[in-house]
């Protein structure tokens, strides 16, 4: 995984009013915290940090006051309308330590012929990893499946040095067959019978 460079300033104006003006700069109020130190307040560029937040688990290099920090997203706040960058908390990290981190489960292949329904019990898993080498998501082959199979969490592959968090017996995929419906001509004859 890159890392994404961005440069932060430090904050030292705080309320609602501040936050505003902020934002009006195109920047976006943030803090970082983490390994027992105090919390940095900071701005970061807008538009950089909502392009590098396009990526699940992106690791941050920020430039602080001439300081580089390792970050990943804590927590990133949106505005529930317009959808652009309110706040993000970011959580520093080192090379080498391992983190928890939420990853997205994808699916490929295709199931056995007939109707089958897939359904994703679970979109994410958490695994524990090292923070530079966080992957983006883990597949999931249902090639074959047919309705009644599941694939539990101890089933997926997952990259190496990553540890699975999530419960090992969690149903993540499941396979349904398809509801058929009743015949028509049935159900003409149910109303025959009931007039």
């Amino acid at each position: 995984m890159a890392e994404i460079k961005l440069a932060a300033e430090i904050r030292t104006e705080f309320g609602k009013g501040a936050a505003r003006a902020v934002r009006r700069e195109d920047r976006v109020p943030g803090v970082i915290y983490g390994h027992g130190a105090e919390p940095v307040h900071v701005t970061l560029p807008g538009h950089e940090l909502l392009l590098a937040l396009r990526t699940p688990n992106v690791l941050l290099s920020l430039d602080v006051a001439g300081k580089t920090e390792l970050a990943i997203p804590k927590a990133v706040q949106r505005d529930a309308i317009k959808g652009y960058l309110v706040h993000v908390d970011l959580l520093t990290v080192k090379r080498g330590e391992k983190v928890t981190v939420e990853v997205a489960v994808e699916t490929e292949g295709e199931l056995a012929p007939g109707s089958f329904l897939v359904e994703n019990v679970l979109n994410t898993l958490s695994v524990e990893t090292e923070a530079t080498h966080i992957p983006t998501s883990v597949s999931v082959s249902i090639a074959g499946l047919e309705g009644g199979d599941a694939i539990h969490a101890k089933d997926v592959t997952l990259p190496s040095g990553t540890t699975l968090v999530t419960d090992p017996d969690a149903v993540v995929i499941q396979i349904l067959a398809a509801q058929a419906e009743e015949p028509a001509a049935e159900t003409a004859e149910d109303a025959a019978a009931e007039a």
